[in-house]
Parts: structure tokens; C-alpha cells; sequence
């Protein structure tokens, strides 16, 4: 009942209706303009067929500069989503891999399903979700970035392809304002190292260049043993204006190390309404992680089946090179043609031990034993088996559990990412005739999905500083049945399930036409879109065998059951689906400073490479109602600014459609949510004080669920009903300090509405100085307080009190930066 009160009270403010690619020079964030706080004069460039500031269009726009950005001290590119209202950024796993969703879209599984992540109007992966390959692992932000603009719904339903809840688009530098930056930050109480810089200008009077990128090396912010975080970016344009338009040509190169965390063993006490999260003895879950000096290596097979060697410190390996064209010109009185194509090799890896088991290190031991002696993880002796160290300086002697009794049965993540690579290209002619434009596109992309999982099991202690491998021993013989820890090629704790091979191709074309009309105050505009996707290729599950992978010449307890790819009986991948999008909408500009919106939409997402868990038939067709989800968005939205103030209200409703699977679970999902709710943006400055602010209320429910019927009518798991973010902040001019808090109500863990996760607010801190013209000195603290924040679990519920060890990810704990700013 409060979110239909707070819907209607919108409905009240706005009684009219939305609409809006990417323009040649879009206007930075108004980070300094005291007159316009939130930015209203701005152009919109991001998911719009024709360029209009935010406040004469009808869709939710937000958009941050670089001195916002730097202010909600970000540790990686997810974190700085977190300060968009109407963005939910579980942003716990790294830099990549993050579970991101716009406000009344549900993560039933892990990405960003229903959003798309930009560069200059181009995606970064045509797909946000693609497992072990998520578009943020492919995405840095540095100090070549002008402005982030993200659109929440409307017309990203048909301006983009899979992309109905939305678009974040970095939008890069461009050299029209001639000099640089050079910066160097380093972590204070972390290990941390990082230089950035930027340059750009005008060659002549037509010609401008910008260059930039940075580069970094350190441990990260939790203690992993190792340099987990290395690698470097370069990303160049160079734009030549002609009398009737541009043409830009641009570049980028990342190559990157980044550690990826998953779910961290954790310690729960009280009951499954009110718990307490907390940390293992030896294991801090703020500042910890299983990653380990003591395993960085691990010997099996490759997706050829072929033995291979992996290094665990790549972590999540992206490996891009890109290059683009954008051209812009008046072909004729009223005529404008827009051509951008992108182009993209992308190679890497994703590899990280997950925490598939935790529990006392003696039923671990017996479990895992029986599995090496008997095929079973159940059955056996009690204490017939043992553990001893397998790795570390207490290799070779026995383990007796550690500072905490407990051990660790774990899955090594291990994906190579073969070939991600493709291409962008979105040809559109728009004519205006006086106040009316029509607007025509075609958008061509191709997206290759190639890659092999080849997953093993090992053991370990629960240990966040440089964990040990353990082996198991058989006590009756004295014989070690495992090597080096590893007891399995492959993860029969959960049936073998996850080595697999596929290579598909994604072809992609998509005609769209738009119309926008400016009538008096009201600007009208609806557009349509008509995907047809085409998937070719094939896909090989496991089988398993008798295979001497160490190449010792005997067969050992870990060798007579080995998943090893099964290439010779592939499946074919060979269907085409098509679906229409549309959305339209209007905005009333009641006065210079007052305006309201509303905006109706449906838009498609085809699924890609998670069909392939088992929706796939034989002959490689798929059902159109697989292949496809809807979802159905209805906004309401009023805009003001007054003076200092200004103010940007959104009610919205939204009906989803999703068919996904989870890898670590095993499980698929076919549901429909619905939710309905509010966002607000706001800001304020006047003297030397200013205040950014942002909040989503959302009600959302499970609507229908086809395979656990027991779901419908709960909250979706992880989705909290409030969100909330502000930054106040005092200006002196030689120094500005601020802090920035970024929070949430309680949550679920899972569908079945049992477990909870406790409400928590994360405060970040900065303190900027300038001692000389020209030079910034800056100290930030991410998580100030140490807050304990839970993001995502495996766990569905506990035992009532009882102490309870589950699978949980963190926010991490305090980490403070210094960094040192020059500007020519």
C-alpha cells in the first residue's frame, strides 16, 4: 500500500508522457554549476535518437563528472554505480563480475541482464550477463572519462539492443579543452599503486586528440598473498569537424589482471529474521579472502583436454583491443546522418576457488576420503580418514583444524574465455521538419561467445591469511589419497557438472525508426524496434574417464574418474528468434524550471549463452519464450529546480519476464516479478556547502514461478525496499571535505524469504587540498567505519541459534588512499 500511495502521489505531479544515441560533444556533468546542481541543462546523449537536456526529456537521467566520481572513493568501476539513483550494484566481487540491475529488475542470477554498459554509445558486450564474462570485467574507469550518464527504462527499450532496463554510458574526453592530468594514488593501510593520466587538445583549429589510460599494480584491498591487481589501459580518439560534421576514430587497449572474490566462508549466530554475520576465527570476511600465496597454481586439463598448467593469480584476465569510427554529418537542409561502428578482440580468463563446503575438518576428511576410496561422499567409517597439509611451510604434516576446526571443500573456477570478440555498427538518418523529427536506424552487431569451463575440487583450511592446501589420508594404510590438495578432476560434489565447452556466434540486426515532436511545452516522441537474432554454433558437456593427467604412468585415486570435455559429441546451436520493442512517452515543461513525464514501454532481451544449460533441443532450436524476455515499464516523473535546489522524482512499475541458470547452484529459473516503486535524485549548493542525494523505494514480488510454485508472492532474493546514497560537502576553494554514505534496509538471501540480510550503511570520506596552483593532494576512505555489509549468499537459512558457517560476500573493510593530482 505505501509504494501504490507513493506512486499515485507522482501520477498527481505528472499528468503527460518519454523518449530519446550518442551525440558528437556532449556537455560534461555540471559538477560546478551552482546555478543548475543536478545538471539540467546537460544534454543527454546516452539511449536518445536526438540530442536534448534532461530537463525537456521524459526519461530518468542521471549523470556523474569526474569530481563525483572521485568523491564516492570508488575502489573499482562497479562501486561507482552505487551513487545512481535507481541502481542496484552488488559490487563486492571485484573489479568485474558484479551483479548489477536497474531499479524494479530483478538479478535473478549474476550480471546485468536487463542493462547495457556503454562506451561512447557503443556496448561493451552485446550481452550483460554472459557467465564468467560479464561486460563490467571488460570495463575500467579512469581519468580519460568525462561524464557517466546512465538512463533507467524508457527509450533504452528501443535505442539498444538488450537493454529494457537501461544503459550506463562512459562517455571519453575529447580534447576540445586543451592540457591534462597526471595523477598517482596509493593505498595507505593496502597495498595499492596506480598512475592515471590524460592529455588532450586542439592540433589545429579542426583537429582535436586525447590520449590516456593508467596503470596499476598491488595486493588490493583484501589480503590475497599476492600482487592480485596488475595491468594497464590505453585508450586514444582523434576527431577532424568538417563544415557539416565530424568524423572521430578512437582506440583502446586494456590488459589486466583483477582478483575476483567469491562468497567467503562466514559465521552466522542468532535466528534466520534477526542474524548476526560474522567472521570465522582466522578469517576476517571485511578484509580476508581464499585466495592464498600457497595456491596460485593448479595442473589439469584444458578444454582440448590437453594437460595444462593455470596461473590463479590472473584472477579475471580481460585482454581487449578495440577500435571505432563515428562520423556525424548534414547531408542536406534538415538531414543528418550518424554512423558509429566499433570493432573488438577480446581474449582472457576467468579463474577463482569457490567455497562449495564448509564445515568440521574431520566429517570433510571422512566425506572426501570415501569419495576417493568408494565413488560416495557418504557412507564409511567415522575418523577413517585424515587431513595433513598439503601446501605451506607445515607441508607434510598433519592438520588438526586450524584456528578454527574447520576445512573447506573447494571448487577452482576455471573458464578460459577463447574468444569474446565482435562488432558494433548503428547507421541512422534523421530528418527534422521544423518541430517534428523522424528518425530511422539500423543497428548491426555480432557477438562471439567462445569459451571452455574446466572446474577441479580441491581442500583447504579456513585461513584468510595464505590458506594451505590439505590432502586427505587414508589412516589405515597411511596412504595420501589426493595431490597437493586437488582430489578431483572435475566437481563431483555437485555431479560433475561444469565442465563445458561452446563457441557460438550471436548475429544480431535490428531496424528502428523513432518520432519526436516539440508542440508548445510538450515534447512528444515513440519509438519502435525489431530485433532478429541468429545463433550459430555448437556446445560439449563432460564425460567421464580413467586418465593418467599427472602423467606419473599409474592411475591414482584422483584419476579414475576425471570429467574431461566431450568435443567428439557436441551439440549444435541453430535458431533464430525475432521480437518487437516500442516505447513512448512525453514530457510537459510547465515552466523555465518545472517539468513532468511519463513514458510507456516494452522492451525485449534475448538470452544468449545461458540457454545452453539444458533449454537448448537436440537439433539446437530454442523456444521463442526461452530465447525472450519482456519487460513491461510504465514511469511517471517530475523535474524541478529552484535556486539552489533541484529535484528529480520517478514513480515506476514494471512487469518482468526471465528464464536464467545459476551456475554455482545448479538451478534454473522461470518467473515473473513485478514491482512498483520510487526514485529520487536531488541536489543542493549554495555558498560553500553542497548535497548530492539519491534514494529507490521499491516493492517488488515474485509474481509467478513455474518451477518452485512455493516462491510466488515473496520478495526476490537480495532486493531491499530502500536504497539510499548522499554526499554533503564543504567547498573552501583551497580544500574541500565531504563524505559520502551509501546504505540499504535488510534484504533476503533467497527466494524463500528466510535468511536475512541486516540494513547497513557504508561511509566513504574525502578531504581534497590544493597547496599550489595546479596541484590536488587527496585522502579518501572507503568504508570509513569498517561497516559489515552482506551482498549475496549461497545459504538460503540457518539453523535458529546455532552457530552457523555459510557462503557470503562482504563489502570490504576500511581502506584509505592518498593520491596526488597535477593538472596542465
Amino acid at each position: 500500500m505505501k509504494s501504490v500511495f507513493l506512486f499515485a502521489s507522482v501520477a498527481l505531479c505528472a499528468l503527460s508522457a518519454p523518449a530519446l544515441a550518442q551525440d558528437a560533444n556532449p556537455q560534461p556533468a555540471a559538477d560546478d554549476a551552482a546555478a543548475d546542481p543536478l545538471g539540467m541543462n546537460e544534454i543527454v546523449v546516452t539511449a536518445q535518437p536526438r540530442a536534448v537536456n534532461k530537463l525537456d526529456s521524459s526519461v530518468s537521467v542521471s549523470s556523474l563528472g569526474a569530481a563525483a566520481i572521485a568523491e564516492a572513493a570508488p575502489r573499482t568501476t562497479a562501486e561507482i554505480f552505487r551513487s545512481i539513483p535507481g541502481i542496484r550494484s552488488e559490487s563486492t566481487g571485484g573489479d568485474g563480475n558484479a551483479n548489477i540491475a536497474v531499479r524494479g529488475l530483478p538479478v535473478a542470477s549474476g550480471g546485468a541482464k536487463f542493462l547495457q554498459l556503454q562506451e561512447d554509445g557503443m556496448p561493451v558486450m552485446q550481452f550483460g550477463d554472459i557467465a564468467f564474462g560479464n561486460a563490467d570485467i571488460f570495463l575500467r574507469a579512469d581519468q580519460t572519462i568525462a561524464s557517466i550518464q546512465a538512463v533507467r527504462g524508457g527509450s533504452a527499450s528501443t535505442l539498444a539492443s538488450n537493454a529494457p532496463g537501461g544503459v550506463i554510458n562512459f562517455i571519453s574526453n575529447t580534447g576540445e579543452k586543451d592540457g591534462g592530468v597526471v595523477m598517482a594514488t596509493a593505498g595507505v593501510d593496502y597495498e595499492d599503486y596506480r598512475v592515471d593520466f590524460d592529455y588532450g587538445g586542439h592540433i589545429d583549429d579542426k583537429t582535436t586528440f586525447n590520449v590516456g589510460g593508467f596503470w596499476r599494480s598491488g595486493e588490493g584491498p583484501r589480503d590475497a598473498g599476492y600482487t592480485a591487481n596488475r595491468g594497464y589501459q590505453i585508450k586514444a580518439n582523434l576527431t577532424r569537424k568538417f563544415d557539416a560534421g565530424y568524423v572521430r576514430v578512437y582506440f583502446k587497449h586494456l590488459d589486466d589482471h583483477a582478483i575476483s572474490y567469491l562468497p567467503m566462508p562466514t559465521r552466522v549466530t542468532g535466528t534466520n529474521a534477526n542474524p548476526t554475520f560474522g567472521s570465522i576465527d582466522g578469517f576476517d570476511i571485511k578484509s580476508d579472502t581464499i585466495q592464498s600465496a600457497y595456491f596460485t597454481s593448479a595442473t589439469g586439463l584444458d578444454g582440448q583436454n590437453n594437460r595444462r598448467t593455470t596461473n590463479l593469480k590472473d584472477g579475471m584476465r580481460p585482454l581487449v583491443n578495440a577500435v571505432g569510427l563515428e562520423a556525424v554529418f548534414d547531408v542536406a537542409d534538415g538531414l543528418k546522418l550518424e554512423e558509429r561502428f566499433r570493432y573488438q578482440s577480446v581474449k582472457g580468463r576467468f579463474v577463482s576457488p569457490f567455497p562449495a563446503e564448509i564445515g568440521g575438518a574431520q566429517g570433510i576428511a571422512d566425506s572426501t576420503g570415501n569419495y576417493l576410496a568408494n565413488g560416495s561422499f557418504s557412507g564409511g567409517a567415522a575418523g577413517a580418514y585424515s587431513l595433513q597439509y598439503a601446501t605451506g611451510p607445515n607441508a607434510g604434516k598433519a592438520f588438526t583444524g586450524g584456528a578454527n576446526g574447520l576445512a573447506m571443500r573447494t571448487h577452482l573456477f576455471n573458464v578460459d574465455i577463447n574468444d569474446f570478440g565482435g562488432f558494433t555498427n548503428d547507421l541512422k538518418l534523421t530528418k527534422t521538419f521544423g518541430d517534428y523529427s523522424l528518425t530511422a536506424g539500423l543497428y548491426n552487431a555480432r557477438q562471439t561467445i567462445d569459451m571452455d569451463w574446466v572446474w577441479d575440487s580441491f581442500l583447504m583450511e579456513v585461513n584468510g591469511h595464505n590458506a594451505a592446501l590439505l590432502n586427505v589420508m587414508d589412516n589405515a594404510s597411511g596412504k595420501v589419497l589426493s595431490q597437493n590438495g586437488l582430489y578431483a578432476y572435475g566437481v563431483p560434489f555437485w555431479g560433475n557438472c561444469c565442465t563445458r565447452s561452446y563457441n557460438v556466434d550471436y548475429d544480431i540486426i535490428a531496424p528502428y525508426a523513432a518520432f519526436n515532436a516539440q508542440v508548445g511545452p510538450v515534447n512528444f516522441d515513440a519509438s519502435i524496434r525489431y530485433d532478429s537474432v541468429k545463433a550459430r554454433g555448437d556446445y560439449a558437456g563432460a564425460t567421464q574417464a580413467v586418465l593418467d593427467v599427472n602423467q606419473n604412468g599409474t592411475i591414482d585415486p584422483t584419476e579414475t574418474s576425471v570429467s574431461v570435455m566431450n568435443n567428439g559429441a557436441a551439440s549444435p546451436v541453430n535458431y533464430n528468434v525475432h521480437y518487437v520493442s516500442w516505447s513512448v512517452g512525453a514530457n510537459y515543461r510547465v515552466s523555465n524550471d518545472l517539468a513532468v513525464f511519463a513514458r510507456a514501454s516494452r522492451g525485449g532481451r534475448a538470452n544468449a549463452d545461458r540457454l545452453l544449460f539444458g533449454l537448448i533441443q537436440p537439433d539446437g532450436s530454442v523456444r521463442k519464450a526461452d530465447a525472450i524476455n519482456y519487460v513491461n515499464q510504465y514511469e511517471l516523473g517530475v523535474k524541478l529546480r529552484s535556486g539552489p535546489f533541484a529535484l528529480f522524482l520517478t514513480g515506476f512499475h514494471a512487469k518482468t519476464q526471465e528464464q536464467n541458470f545459476e551456475a554455482t547452484s545448479q538451478r534454473f529459473f522461470s518467473r515473473v516479478y513485478k514491482a512498483t516503486g520510487l526514485e529520487l535524485e536531488a541536489a543542493y549548493r549554495k555558498g560553500i556547502f553542497d548535497l548530492r542525494a539519491g534514494a529507490t523505494y521499491t516493492h517488488a514480488t515474485i509474481a509467478k514461478d513455474a518451477i518452485t510454485p512455493a516462491n510466488e508472492g515473496n520478495r526476490p532474493r537480495r532486493q531491499a525496499e530502500l536504497l539510499y546514497s548522499f554526499t554533503p560537502a564543504l567547498d573552501f576553494g583551497a580544500a574541500r571535505v565531504g563524505f559520502n554514505v551509501i546504505g540499504t534496509t535488510k534484504a533476503f538471501a533467497q527466494d524463500n524469504n528466510q535468511l536475512v540480510f541486516p540494513a547497513y550503511a557504508q561511509v566513504n570520506a574525502f578531504v581534497n587540498v590544493h597547496p599550489v596552483d595546479n596541484v590536488e593532494v587527496s585522502l579518501n576512505a572507503n568504508n570509513l567505519f569498517n561497516a559489515t555489509g552482506i551482498t549475496e549468499a549461497e545459504e538460503g537459512a540457518i539453523v535458529d541459534n546455532a552457530t552457523n558457517f555459510v557462503r557470503a560476500r562482504s563489502i570490504n573493510g576500511r581502506t584509505i588512499s592518498a593520491s596526488v593530482k597535477y593538472t596542465f
